[in-house]
């Protein structure tokens, strides 16, 4: 079982940035397609964007123009650097690895956004 840990959230004020970073234990790292998720009070978790093992970047569109996710293989760390940050943004975002039928989750990092 892959072990997710992240950090770099924080209290930020609108228009402002932070940037996440997860790292992961276990071999399989440079083979998983990585993701950050987030999830607000009483809404359903989201994802934010998607990094494959081949350096592949999708996003949603809520974040596309804003977020970056770039992964380093030789430092088993996935990153997300968030610019211009809305109080929308508030939430945990959470880190998850998948490979072959693995799937881990990371305990989440808190982002809050003031206005």
């Amino acid at each position: 079982q892959v072990q997710l840990v992240e950090s770099g959230g924080g209290l930020v004020q609108a228009g402002g940035s932070l940037r996440l970073s997860c790292r992961a234990s276990g071999s399989t790292f440079s083979i998983s397609t990585m993701r950050w998720y987030r999830q607000a009070p009483g809404k359903q978790r989201e994802l934010v964007a998607t990094i494959s093992s081949r350096g592949i970047t999708t996003y949603a569109d809520s974040v596309k123009g804003r977020f970056t996710i770039s992964r380093d293989n030789a430092k088993n760390g996935v990153f997300l650097q968030m610019n211009s940050l809305r109080p929308e943004d508030t939430a945990v975002y959470l880190c998850n690895s998948a490979a072959y039928a693995s799937v881990s989750w990371g305990q989440g990092t808190q982002v809050t956004v003031s206005s």
